[in-house]
């Protein structure tokens, strides 16, 4: 018969693996983000994927202090995704370059004798 405690040890391992993979790729979102937002959304994943670390870590080993550091983590992490907001928001324009059938659109817009506004 399996005990609650090979359970827990097996579900922690797996938790452990599949969090592993989930910052490796958010790891390849901050390097290859094609725009600043999505860097910015990847390092708040990142921000809730070390959060999940913390807490697997506080099941499997037993001591509820790292549940607190989980919790100041996350508070700490929602404050600086706020901070990235706003200074996207300063930015001005963040969009990314049109696409060719747009811009070619535009042009035809032009020809036709419209108005840019």
């Amino acid at each position: 018969m399996i005990t609650p405690a090979a359970i827990v040890a097996a579900a922690s391992s797996a938790a452990l693996v599949i969090l592993g993979l989930a910052l490796i790729l958010t790891v390849w979102r901050v390097v290859a983000g094609p725009t600043l937002p999505d860097r910015i959304l990847a390092l708040d994943m990142q921000t809730g994927i070390a959060i999940g670390f913390i807490a697997v870590i506080a099941v499997k080993t037993g001591f509820s202090l790292y549940i607190d550091i989980a919790i100041s983590l996350g508070l700490v992490g929602f404050l600086a995704t706020v901070a990235f907001a706003r200074f996207v928001l300063s930015r001005g324009n963040i969009k990314s370059k049109p696409s060719a059938s747009a811009a070619n659109g535009n042009t035809q817009k032009r020809r036709a004798g419209g108005k840019k506004r």
